[in-house]
């Protein structure tokens, strides 16, 4: 399951929430002739569509499969993946609801369920359908969707132990551990925060939205100056830029100047929103 950006702290900051992808196929693979849907579906036809389709065209797979078939509950839930992953959120939470009301889901389905609910910000009918599922379900994505309606409603002990747990769970905890950060920030726990967001950059380097929640975080501290981390001369730039942005919130604006005066020096190309605060300053 994956889940990216449910709520925010300030302008600048981004919460990132695990976003499922699907593996281009091959042109061998989309011209194949896939054969009769009742032949080939015992091989897993429904999983290779999920798991190396399009989005898109896992969708009208499935929405077609399902208007020849409407009565089978596997391209039911098959569908509402599908969904999932395209990013329709609201037309998957719909599927889940008509399968739990026909009595056809399971804990897997509910929580599938719960996670179209948060993506799509329902977040007190996610935390009735995690509360509907077995405390034996003791997954990743159950306890980091746990964590996110707990921060939501700013339970913030709930919050840190479903974290944990869920950090616990996976062998890539970038997505975790920022959040997990977001929280913090949010309530005003800078130093947690600051080594959370620097975890998750040890753990993923290439994770743009923990370098640049850390940032914040630093200039929420009126520290004005880049940590050490990995980025290129696109990403400091920015960075310098929504630092600029906090100085300027916390009233230095002469800071702010030479901080964007770096940022458009810095970008590789031509850096507009930067030169256009700078000249408004």
């Amino acid at each position: 399951m994956s889940l990216t950006i449910l709520r925010t702290i300030g302008a600048s900051l981004a919460l990132s929430i695990i976003l499922a992808g699907c593996a281009e196929l091959t042109d061998e693979e989309k011209n194949a002739d896939l054969g009769p849907l009742n032949v080939i579906d015992a091989t897993g036809l429904n999983d290779i569509m999920l798991n190396l389709a399009d989005p898109a065209e896992a969708v009208a797979f499935f929405r077609d499969s399902l208007a020849a078939d409407p009565e089978r509950v596997d391209l039911k839930k098959s569908y509402a993946q599908a969904l999932v992953q395209n990013r329709q959120y609201a037309e998957a939470a719909l599927i889940y609801e008509q399968l739990i009301e026909d009595g056809q889901a399971d804990g897997d389905d509910r929580l599938n369920y719960a996670g179209a609910l948060v993506r799509n910000g329902a977040w007190e009918e996610a935390r009735v359908q995690l509360n509907a599922i077995p405390p034996t379900v003791e997954t990743f994505d159950r306890y980091f969707l746990e964590a996110l309606v707990a921060d939501q409603n700013q339970e913030w002990e709930k919050a840190d132990n479903f974290y944990d747990i869920a950090r616990g769970l996976t062998t890539r905890p970038a997505q975790v551990l920022n959040n997990w950060g977001i929280s913090k920030l949010e309530r005003d726990q800078y130093s947690a925060a600051e080594k959370l967001f620097k975890q998750a950059i040890s753990a993923d380097s290439k994770m743009f939205t923990a370098k640049n929640n850390l940032v914040i975080t630093l200039g929420k501290q009126e520290v004005y100056r880049l940590p050490v981390i990995p980025m290129n001369d696109k990403e400091r730039a920015i960075l310098l830029y929504n630092l600029a942005r906090e100085a300027i919130r916390n009233g230095d604006v002469d800071i702010a100047r030479g901080l964007l005066a770096d940022s458009i020096n810095v970008h590789p190309q031509y850096f507009q929103p930067a030169v256009a605060l700078l000249a408004s300053l």
